[in-house]
């Protein structure tokens, strides 16, 4: 699939995930600007690493500000952003579960706020999101973690109505267990054949992203071959 020439803002992008989806979205023709509160110092004319705090909405603001002033817009908005805590309800503390809906909701609905009213004006644009298995088929002993995770996908299903007909779509992608040097560190006994390709994860994205996938909106897409595994730790 191709983004050729597109504005593609990637959040998250210095993480373990964006390793892999930012060489492909770059590869695909994307001018891309990833987003980090430890930015990349990868420089090029075809990528801009910045600075920012996406669950800072302020922050935000400036960022998205910052990308339209500096390339003219942004058309496709990747939002990699996330964390994982285990931890049932009766032991899960208030500042674990504000932590988890902050890194895994909050700074998806700030960043697709921060875009929508450029997108809707230019009639086109790609919101899309990295949620979980998960949320769809939970397990015990995540509770904050699968929480958030839901009310991403509830968020999605409500922008995706709110945008219909606008020419801005808002997807997301639900992997398992994500294989990355983390998860494989953190679960040594695990068979990571089972779990889901970072590859994977970069090709769909690129699809959905791409102007053939332009009737596709509010779609929710598993991706991996684990079932209900338990989702990435981090990403």
């Amino acid at each position: 699939m191709s983004v050729e020439g597109k504005v593609v803002l990637i959040a998250g992008g210095s993480g373990a995930l964006g390793r892999t989806i930012v060489p492909a979205f770059l590869a695909a023709g994307g001018r891309v600007v990833t987003a980090d509160r430890n930015p990349s110092t990868d420089h090029s004319d075809e990528r801009l690493a910045l600075k920012a705090d996406v669950t800072d909405e302020a922050d935000v603001h400036r960022l998205v500000d910052e990308v339209i002033r500096r390339l003219g817009r942004v058309d496709v908005l990747v939002n990699l952003v996330g964390g994982f805590a285990s931890g049932r309800v009766e032991d899960t503390d208030v500042a674990l579960w504000q932590r988890m809906l902050t890194t895994n909701l909050t700074a998806a609905f700030l960043l697709s706020k921060a875009v929508l009213r450029q997108m809707v004006t230019g009639g086109t644009g790609r919101i899309l999101h990295v949620a979980a298995w998960a949320a769809v088929e939970p397990f015990p002993g995540a509770a904050a973690y699968i929480v958030a995770k839901s009310g991403l996908l509830a968020l999605i299903n409500v922008l995706a109505l709110e945008l219909k007909g606008s020419g801005v779509t808002v997807n997301a992608v639900l992997p398992t267990t994500i294989d990355t040097p983390a998860n494989r560190a953190s679960m040594p006994e695990a068979d990571p054949a089972t779990w889901t390709r970072p590859e994977s994860i970069a090709e769909t994205l690129l699809f959905l992203a791409s102007d053939e996938a332009a009737q596709i909106n509010g779609a929710a897409v598993p991706i991996g071959t684990g079932g209900g595994a338990k989702p990435a730790a981090k990403l």
